[in-house]
């Protein structure tokens, strides 16, 4: 049986264990954090493995057939490095590095030592994410408004700019993410930011809203919108929209997809407004709206794990290399309110 191993025992990864505790088929051999009492704690709720405060130490001891890195975006590096070196498959969450140079050098490792990667963009594997990209295959997409607001992360570092990144680069990026999934990478960004609208928290100095202008490959262009100065969900409609000539679709990430103007596909089951292919369609005065299944994240973890199983990787929807460009994307838009220029890509 293949062995596991997990790297930063902290929310996120609580989250990907919570998911290895159905797996059956791989053994979850160690948990490493700097916080021993943190990875003793993951020992304790997997009922198995071994806790480790120093990730080499814990490669030495258990010799690990996969690993799951679930580190702050600052402790990329080194961690990437060794796990390369000594060819062990690696899940990396986003957004893999604050240095852009840092992860290309690491894609250019990982592509040089042909392992299977994964990264942590878990809205991929949404079941709303394939109906999205069929109304953008069926429709030229014209233009993409995006809106994410929210409030500040409890966890400490994250008001930090030079830690986190700012919201783009480690919240929103799941966003611009998906949209270059859906219709492909830009070809230019063009940033602003503001601040004076956050106070109260300490080590704070990250940017509490900016917008994006965006131009693609295709032609279309976008209008990304974040800010962390939200005290009530009812602050915005958190939502991407894909704008055709006769329609568009809404699309709420790990929620649900609404599509508007385009009739769904006849089906048998057709009878008067509800269309129940699936179960999860279903037709209302505003639209045709798509739930979300709520298993992306374990699609995302699963996926993974088979493909270290198997030696497939054809089904992991966000290797190294693609997520790279995502944080390519998220990156020169802070460039961009840096040198308060437009940044090609």
């Amino acid at each position: 049986m293949k062995k596991l191993a997990l790297i930063g025992c902290g929310g996120i990864g609580s989250y990907h264990l919570g998911h290895f505790l159905d797996y059956t088929d791989v053994e979850l051999a160690g948990f490493c954090d700097i916080i021993p009492e943190r990875a003793q704690a993951f020992v304790d709720r997997a009922g198995c493995g071994r806790a480790f405060t120093d990730f080499k130490e814990m490669y030495d001891e258990i010799n690990p057939d996969m690993v799951f890195i679930c580190v702050p975006p600052y402790a990329h590096g080194e961690i990437e490095f060794e796990t390369i070196r000594r060819h062990i498959p690696f899940f990396v969450e986003k957004p893999l590095a604050l240095d852009v140079d840092l992860a290309r050098k690491i894609n250019a490792l990982v592509t040089q030592a042909g392992l299977i990667t994964a990264c942590g963009f878990q809205c991929r594997y949404s079941n709303i994410v394939d109906d999205t990209k069929a109304f953008a295959r069926d429709h030229e997409i014209l233009f993409v408004n995006c809106n994410r607001f929210g409030g500040v992360p409890s966890t400490e570092w994250w008001g930090d700019k030079s830690l986190s990144g700012g919201q783009i680069v480690e919240q929103t990026i799941h966003n611009f993410d998906m949209i270059r999934y859906i219709i492909g990478d830009p070809v230019e960004v063009y940033t602003i930011g503001a601040t004076g609208f956050v106070s109260g928290y300490k080590n704070y100095n990250t940017d509490d809203m900016t917008v994006t202008s965006v131009r693609f490959a295709s032609g279309a262009l976008a209008a990304l919108s974040t800010g962390c100065f939200a005290t009530d969900g009812s602050a915005s409609d958190n939502k991407i929209t894909f704008t055709a000539r006769d329609s568009r679709l809404d699309h709420y990430i790990i929620d649900k997809a609404v599509i508007y103007g385009a009739a769904p596909k006849a089906t048998e089951e057709t009878v008067d407004i509800v269309v129940k292919g699936d179960g999860a369609m279903r037709s209302t005065a505003d639209g045709i709206v798509i739930k979300d299944d709520g298993l992306a994240g374990v699609r995302c973890d699963r996926t993974f794990v088979d493909a270290v199983l198997t030696g497939d990787a054809s089904k992991i929807r966000s290797p190294y290399a693609d997520a790279l460009r995502s944080v390519e994307f998220t990156l020169a838009c802070n460039l961009s309110q840096e040198i308060s220029s437009p940044v090609e890509l």
